[in-house]
């Protein structure tokens, strides 16, 4: 078992640190005949608040993270040491899981771990670019710039996502009124017209038969249908994590007519602004490959990219092993290409990342603009067919009684 003990020595100086032991009171035995004085012992899992084990779970928030590295950046540039600027950071932090974080982030750093090597540990809060990053400023020196940097991608990256997620918002809160609008009309106003027409001796429209039988099937079986959706969505979720499943959904996302060309320009986007933080901070080609592929949210783009790290590990050019792909634009191959010849490749990746962003903003507005009114025509139609549905046969009464 670890133990986190606060102690002190005989000249009265205070320390803390991490031990093992089979017990506390083993512990503060060994600690007594070292001369030490024993002020507090915790156990250390329960020092580390959503790092795991019998400690409260929970997540770090992006801007939270953004603002630490933003701090930790001007505090290492005003010439403060590292292991005191990750002690005066951890002291004030609101979020517990953020605090044990740092805290263990702390104790690590102090005790002579490389500051990448910390933050490594924590894979569940951390991304692999992250410890990456880190990786390059500390061995070329300049981890202030390399943060800032890091600070910078995660901004751009979170403003495309948003964009891209606004111009969806209104899409999908139209379709699920839609959706709403039928549903309340099925359940609840379908049968009202059902017992009213009961009571007459005719036969019923095709159309409206049709409208009252779905009605029955629907309120009928509504426990069924609804034990049906949730455990459907189970089953997605379970297959979803199955190995290689995540990978087929997204090869075939890209190929869906017109929505997989935004899949593919956003997954090329992050692909590249990735790679060329990694570059930019001084990695290696091969090894930015291979954090930047791990980084991508499509799975399928991540095979591929793993199959060129390895073409250019063994020699060939980015540019060709991309080609021989088929998976990325022509666009985008040629200017990693030229990029390779002039040795501007980090800038020619900055520019694919910005061309695509620009060119998925554009299709988003497009596909808005043409995805709005009809949606709206679809609604209309589906409501008012089954407004008629339901009062054909009052129509039919009133031409037999004229």
């Amino acid at each position: 078992m670890e133990f986190r003990c606060r102690l002190a020595s005989a000249s009265g100086q205070i320390s803390e640190g991490v031990y093992a032991a089979d017990s506390e009171t083993a512990l503060r035995r060994d600690l007594e005949e070292r001369g030490l004085y024993v002020l507090e012992v915790r156990s250390a899992r329960r020092m580390l608040p959503g790092l795991g084990g019998l400690a409260p779970r929970g997540r770090i928030k992006v801007h939270e993270f953004l603002v630490f590295n933003q701090q930790l950046a001007t505090l290492l540039k005003a010439g403060m040491p590292l292991v005191q600027s990750l002690d005066m950071l951890r002291r004030n932090v609101p979020n517990p899981v953020m605090k044990g974080l740092l805290d263990d982030v702390h104790e690590k750093v102090r005790s002579g771990t490389a500051l990448s090597d910390a933050f490594e540990a924590h894979p569940q809060h951390v991304t692999p670019i992250y410890t990456a990053s880190l990786l390059a400023g500390e061995r070329s020196g300049s981890l202030e710039q390399v943060l800032r940097r890091y600070v910078s991608y995660v901004q751009v990256m979170a403003a495309v996502r948003r964009r891209v997620v606004s111009a969806l918002v209104y899409p999908a809160v139209l379709t699920l009124l839609s959706i709403g609008v039928v549903a309340i009309i099925v359940v609840r106003v379908v049968p009202e017209f059902s017992a009213f027409y009961a009571g007459f001796d005719a036969e019923l429209p095709w159309a409206t038969r049709v409208i009252v039988a779905i009605s029955d099937a629907v309120r009928l079986n509504v426990l069924l249908l609804s034990l049906s959706l949730v455990g459907g969505g189970f089953f997605v979720r379970w297959l979803l994590r199955q190995p290689g499943q995540r990978q087929r959904l997204d090869r075939v996302s890209l190929r869906l007519p017109g929505l997989g060309g935004l899949a593919r320009e956003f997954a090329i986007s992050q692909l590249s602004r990735t790679l060329a933080t990694l570059l930019g901070g001084g990695i290696p080609l091969v090894t930015a490959l291979d954090v930047a592929s791990r980084s991508v949210s499509n799975r399928h783009i991540a095979a591929q990219m793993a199959d060129i790290t390895r073409q250019v590990r063994e020699g060939q050019p980015l540019s060709s092993a991309m080609h021989a792909k088929g998976e990325f634009p022509d666009v985008s191959v040629r200017m990693v290409e030229v990029g390779e010849a002039t040795g501007a490749l980090q800038d020619m990746l900055n520019a694919i990342a910005d061309f695509y962003d620009e060119d998925i903003e554009t299709k988003l507005s497009r596909f808005l603009l043409l995805i709005e009114p009809t949606l709206l025509v679809v609604m209309g139609i589906v409501i008012a067919a089954l407004l008629i549905a339901l009062y054909l046969p009052v129509f039919q009464l009133s031409s037999a009684l004229s």
